[in-house]
């Protein structure tokens, strides 16, 4: 086990002159998050923005934690030396299992693995087999790697931003926020359990599954638990695609897309809905929200959809540079505008 670092000076939900305090909404499937580590690498560097809440859901709630954990131990530095580390160890891992690009994979440029025998192999199975016969321990690498880079006691302990991890109950389908106060790596494991390949995560008697299916992220927690009203959220999911999916697997992801976008689209259809009847005087007293996006739907919608299992340095650090570049682009167009109106058409993406 690595040891952690001491704590360090907090920077992040503590607003100064001339900041400007936002919230983050951070979506995720599986390596795709490696897109959200560049953008959080490049928020870091602004040091007009502060930090208010962070509401995430699967690869997202995994950046949430060790960026904040970051912060924690090491201030703006440390979010970056954390999440930078994080990523290489889950490489690193993920270099020694059988999930591995093959020639052609590499040579498609979609960075996916339909060609990977490892891929093709565990994928088949799990169309016959539950991952409670394939892994009947349950053995999960994943939260020994959490464990060896956040230390959750000093988390929760000395938050440096408000978190919300969302998570869905099986039994009873409805989402769940897990709270700074109570984090630990079997609530990032639950935020982003795959149902076919890892078993339900059971925390208190319940069990659950990855938190996409009703919250991608959720947003009403930091609208009821920040004061911040701005909201930038990190779009990875696609929400639109030109081409009809007509093959088995291209139907799948499909539907896992439009099954992970549709809560936050109600939600979003609720915050213009608000914001209606603000502007219309016919709400008094309500918090008007403005909501901001940096979007990767236009990247991911190019990639093969075996690529969110994809850890292979190169692909990580593709993503990673792309989100960088869009975080610079993002805010040279639109920090002026943080504070005073949204810079998403809510009706035009979302109604």
């Amino acid at each position: 086990m690595t040891a952690h670092p001491t704590p360090g000076d907090i920077e992040g939900s503590t607003p100064i002159a001339g900041r400007k305090l936002v919230n983050l909404a951070l979506q995720g499937v599986g390596s795709h998050g490696a897109f959200t580590w560049g953008v959080l690498d490049r928020l870091l560097e602004e040091e007009r923005l502060a930090i208010d809440g962070i509401s995430a859901t699967s690869a997202g709630a995994v950046n949430a934690v060790v960026f904040a954990y970051g912060l924690a131990v090491g201030g703006r530095e440390g979010a970056k030396r954390m999440l930078g580390l994080y990523w290489q160890r889950m490489s690193a891992m993920a270099s020694a299992g059988i999930f591995q690009p093959s020639l052609i994979d590499k040579m498609s440029g979609k960075f996916g693995l339909d060609h990977s025998p490892g891929y093709v192999f565990v994928d088949m199975l799990t169309q016959f087999l539950s991952p409670y016969l394939l892994n009947p321990l349950n053995y999960n690498p994943f939260k020994d790697l959490l464990d060896e880079v956040v230390d959750f006691e000093l988390l929760r302990r000395r938050p440096a931003v408000k978190l919300f991890l969302c998570a869905t109950n099986v039994r009873t389908g409805k989402v769940k926020i897990f709270s700074s106060e109570e984090l630990r790596s079997e609530h990032v494991l639950a935020s982003s359990c795959q149902p076919l390949m890892m078993h339900a995560v059971e925390i208190d008697g319940e069990h659950y599954w990855d938190g996409g299916f009703m919250g991608n992220p959720a947003i009403f927690p930091v609208i009821y638990g920040c004061e911040a009203c701005d909201v930038i959220l990190i779009h990875l999911t696609p929400t639109e695609r030109a081409d009809i999916p007509t093959t088995p697997r291209a139907i799948l992801g499909r539907m896992q897309e439009v099954t992970f976008n549709s809560s936050l689209m109600r939600e979003m259809r609720a915050v213009a809905f608000v914001t209606k009847m603000i502007d219309e005087g016919k709400m008094r007293g309500g918090k008007r929200m403005l909501i901001h996006a940096i979007d990767a739907e236009d990247v991911i919608g190019e990639l093969s959809n075996s690529s969110k299992m994809n850890a292979d340095w190169d692909f990580l650090t593709h993503l990673y540079r792309i989100g960088r570049d869009r975080a610079d682009d993002w805010i040279a167009a639109n920090f002026d505008r943080l504070g005073v109106e949204s810079t998403v058409d809510l009706k035009t993406k979302y109604l």
